[in-house]
């Protein structure tokens, strides 16, 4: 696993990186949500999937259930202190390149948590009920100051001085012979005076383990693949900025990763697709359950989930319609 902050070119702390757009018009923005797979219906309308993200394919492959509560069935899910958390840094980070570059500093950024925490809370109002019961709001101020240290160690891993991104919250999809979609969501993208693209993304949490690291890099390599597909270039750079931890971890793809990625993007959508057509959505127990919100709908733990909303098929005698399939 390599920390090292220097990206291509001189980028990073090492140098500016000039802002030149990515070539090509690129796709129009549009939010990802647990939907996001499928066509954007009438609540009353349940129709299958039709594209995928990271998050949703990562979805998949730690519980197919998971992934149709999500995708098919749409639960609602509570929000979570850390993963607001996680949107208030990202919104903090974002809004920080508005600023000349001189002017990009560790109190300037945050400053920038309390409005962008008004921010979230008129756009989502359902995250009120974070702190509900937080009446003296001793609970409030402690996340809101987790957020700011969040928020200042990237300092240490970055120099916002001397970035000038290409492009930030980048919305890319792309379609692959097949017909499989592909989306997302880039945190960040650096082009270098010479072209060659970096692409940066944000991490609330803490670096994982190296034996886990390719797992982790895998939403990277995603969004490595949707780039190459839409402007033909292999991005030079993948970087997770890790705030929890003050970790760095790059990778320089070659054009066999994303080929392979593909390949198993096309076999995951290929179980994804039977399961669809089958229902047949089985749960995969892990340690990660304990922090699932659909427990209750779970027939590990004794719960039925709710009546398919899809119509069905016999599942095919050969395959796995559970796509079991691990990390690269």
């Amino acid at each position: 696993m390599e920390t090292s902050n220097d990206g291509p070119a001189g980028e990073g702390r090492g140098g500016p990186v000039a802002p030149v757009p990515l070539p090509g018009p690129a796709p129009a923005r549009e939010a990802e949500g647990a939907g996001s797979e499928g066509a954007v219906a009438p609540a009353a309308v349940v129709v299958p999937p039709a594209g995928l993200s990271p998050s949703r394919a990562g979805d998949f492959m730690q519980c197919p259930l998971l992934y149709r509560f999500r995708v098919i069935d749409r639960l609602p899910e509570k929000p979570s202190e850390a993963a607001t958390r996680g949107t208030l840094v990202h919104a903090v980070l974002e809004r920080l390149f508005d600023a000349p570059a001189a002017e990009r500093t560790a109190p300037r950024a945050k400053s920038l948590v309390p409005g962008q925490w008004d921010r979230l809370r008129e756009a989502r109002p359902e995250l009120v009920e974070l702190f509900a019961d937080d009446a003296d709001g001793e609970r409030l101020t402690r996340w809101l100051s987790e957020a700011e240290q969040l928020v200042e160690r990237w300092f240490t891993l970055e120099d916002p001085t001397r970035l000038e991104p290409a492009e930030r919250e980048l919305f890319v999809e792309a379609e692959l012979d097949s017909g499989l979609r592909l989306r997302g969501i880039i945190d960040r993208v650096d082009v270098a005076p010479t072209g060659e693209v970096r692409i940066v993304d944000y991490k609330t949490g803490r670096a994982p383990r190296p034996e886990y690291a390719e797992s982790a890099l895998f939403q990277m390599k995603f969004y490595a693949l949707v780039v190459w597909r839409l402007k033909r270039v292999v991005p030079r750079r993948l970087q997770l900025v890790y705030l929890g931890s003050g970790d760095v971890l790059t990778y320089d793809p070659v054009l066999a990763d994303l080929e392979r990625v593909e390949r198993k993007l096309l076999a995951l959508w290929e179980a994804i697709r039977r399961a669809t057509e089958t229902g047949d959505w089985r749960p995969r127990p892990t340690k990660l359950c304990g922090w699932c919100d659909h427990r209750a709908h779970c027939p590990e733990f004794g719960g039925t989930p709710p009546p398919y909303p899809l119509p069905v098929r016999a599942a095919e005698p050969d395959g796995d319609p559970q796509g079991r399939i691990g990390p690269d």
